[in-house]
C-alpha cells in the first residue's frame, strides 16, 4: 500500500511540472504583419493645386494737365507703380526734376487696368506748350541712309546714328559756343545730306539752341 501511494504522488507531481513548464513554439505565425501607418502630412508640405490669383485692378484717372510729380503720386496712390515718362517734343530730354514737367498725354488712357500695367506720361517743361498733334516721334535708327535730322535735337540725331559713327557738332549761330547739353540744341544742317548712303564716313551737324533761328 505504501508503494502505491508513493507512485501515485510521483505521477501527480510529474503532471504538475509538465503543465507549468515552458513550451517551445515550433509553428509559424499565420497572421499577416501589420504595415506601419503613413504619417499624416503637415500643413507645410501641402501644395495648393490652384494658387489664388493675386492680380488686382484699379481705375487710372486722367493726369493730363497735372505736374509730373503730382501725376506720379496720384497714380501710386491708387496702386500703379510702374511709371515712366518721356519728352513729348521728341528732343530726348530726361525728366530729372519731375516738378519742372507737366503731363500732355498718358498711355494707357483713363480706365480700369491691372495695377501692374506700365503707365507712360508724355511731358513737356512747365513753360512749354504741349504739341498740338501729340507726341513728336523721334527718328528711328539711321540704317544705311542718312535721315533728315533738321529740326531734331542733336541728342536724338546722335542716338539714331550707328554708335561707331564719328560725329562733329558745330554752333552755326556765329557765336562759336560749345554744344554741351545736346538735347537743348536743334540740327540745322547735316553733312552728308539726308538720303545719302552711310558707309562709315564722319558726320557733321550744324546746330543752334532751340528757340533760335538756323
Amino acid at each position: 500500500m505504501r508503494i502505491t501511494r508513493v507512485s501515485a504522488a510521483a505521477a501527480l507531481l510529474l503532471a504538475a511540472l509538465t503543465a507549468c513548464g515552458p513550451t517551445t513554439d515550433t509553428g509559424k505565425n499565420d497572421a499577416a504583419p501589420t504595415a506601419p501607418s503613413a504619417p499624416e502630412a503637415s500643413g507645410a508640405d501641402t501644395v495648393d493645386a490652384a494658387p489664388a490669383d493675386t492680380e488686382s485692378s484699379a481705375r487710372l484717372p486722367s493726369m493730363v494737365g497735372k505736374g509730373l510729380q503730382s501725376a506720379q503720386e496720384e497714380a501710386q496712390g491708387v496702386g500703379f507703380y510702374h511709371l515712366v515718362s518721356h519728352d513729348a517734343l521728341g528732343r530726348g530730354r530726361n525728366q530729372i526734376l519731375d516738378r519742372n514737367w507737366k503731363v500732355c498725354a498718358q498711355t494707357p488712357t483713363p480706365g480700369t487696368y491691372a495695377t501692374d500695367t506700365e503707365v507712360d506720361f508724355s511731358t513737356v517743361k512747365l513753360e512749354e506748350s504741349c504739341p498740338a498733334s501729340g507726341d513728336q516721334a523721334e527718328p528711328e535708327e539711321a540704317g544705311s541712309t542718312m535721315p533728315d535730322f533738321v529740326g531734331e535735337s542733336v541728342k536724338v540725331a546722335r542716338q539714331a546714328l550707328d554708335g561707331s559713327t564719328s560725329i562733329t557738332v558745330n554752333d552755326v549761330s556765329g557765336q562759336d559756343r560749345m554744344v554741351l547739353v545736346e538735347s537743348n540744341w536743334q540740327v540745322c544742317s547735316t553733312d552728308p545730306e539726308a538720303g545719302v548712303a552711310l558707309e562709315g564716313q564722319p558726320v557733321r551737324l550744324g546746330a543752334v539752341k532751340f528757340g533760335e533761328s538756323c
